[in-house]
């Protein structure tokens, strides 16, 4: 009986840790992915054309200029792979590409999805993904 019990408790405590190696570069795997497929759809017209679409909105302008004094030490990621993790864990990559899919074909407006990821991250998340935009714009 004992030697059953450690037998069982060994396979539980491998399962684990197996689905957790899983989860966890499932997710890197899943972040490389989404972070080539949006730079390679971000080239540098539509990067200078997001540039200029900041520059012209004043409410952009309050918020980049938010960001810039933000000190990156108190943001719980700072990095856009650690971002991309956050975003799969809380919305989930099927949202994710859901709410991509919609943006393509203009069935999502932009309250509608600030109001959706407002509800799924906290604010220090929200203020940490403003930072990573930030500094990718920025490079």
């Amino acid at each position: 009986m004992k030697k059953f019990l450690a037998i069982a408790t060994t396979v539980l405590v491998l399962l684990g840790a197996a689905s957790y190696a899983v989860w966890h570069f499932g997710t890197n795997i899943a972040s490389e992915k989404i972070i080539e497929e949006v730079e390679s759809s971000l080239g540098e017209e539509n990067l200078a054309e997001v540039k200029s679409y900041i520059e012209s909105d004043s409410d952009l302008q309050e918020i980049v200029s938010e960001v810039a004094t933000t000190n990156p030490d108190t943001l719980p990621f700072q990095t856009k792979e650690e971002a991309i993790r956050v975003l799969i864990k809380k919305v989930g990559i099927n949202r994710l590409l859901d709410i991509k899919e919609q943006a393509q074909n203009g069935s999502i407006n932009q309250d509608e999805l600030l109001a959706e990821i407002e509800g799924t991250l906290s604010e220090d998340e929200i203020a940490a993904l403003k930072y990573v935009l930030y500094k990718e714009l920025n490079k």
